[in-house]
């Protein structure tokens, strides 16, 4: 019992650290379950010091893939970015709003970001990241309202 209740007080103090860094006063339901699965991803990519391996990390051990500092530390939970969605040679927008979520772990270094426009978490391979506008900050506000978080 006391090893599982340190492990809840952990992911909830990693929790506290990232709302605390965040621009945001409200938080859209999707956004805080996030939270939780980039935390609990980022524990499980470092092996544990009384774990099963004594370098293989838990993801390692289940999965069989390493994380690539290049491909999946780009983008910190929270930071905006512009996604690249699938375009034709028509005039309809290529890109769109998005907050960066975490890494999806696969090999090709995607992402999983909240879009801003319809709230869905969606993956993406491409993107451009860019200084936070108080027009997302307000955009998840109501994102927050609309699942009733204020």
């Amino acid at each position: 019992m006391p090893a599982i209740e340190r492990a809840i007080r952990t992911i909830k103090e990693r929790i506290r650290a990232i709302v605390n860094q965040l621009p945001f006063k409200a938080y859209p339901h999707r956004l805080i379950v996030e939270m939780v699965n980039n935390v609990v991803f980022w524990l499980n990519v470092f092996p544990h010091t009384d774990g099963v391996h004594e370098v293989m990390s838990p993801r390692t051990i289940i999965t069989g893939l390493h994380i690539s500092h290049d491909k999946h530390c780009a983008l910190e939970l929270g930071s905006y970015a512009q996604i690249h969605e699938e375009h034709d040679n028509s005039m309809t927008a290529r890109t769109s709003g998005a907050i960066a979520l975490r890494p999806t772990g696969n090999i090709q270094g995607s992402h999983y970001f909240l879009n801003i426009n319809s709230g869905r978490r969606v993956a993406r391979n491409n993107w451009t990241a860019l200084p936070m506008p108080n027009e997302v900050i307000h955009a998840v506000h109501r994102l927050a309202v609309a699942c009733k978080k204020i």
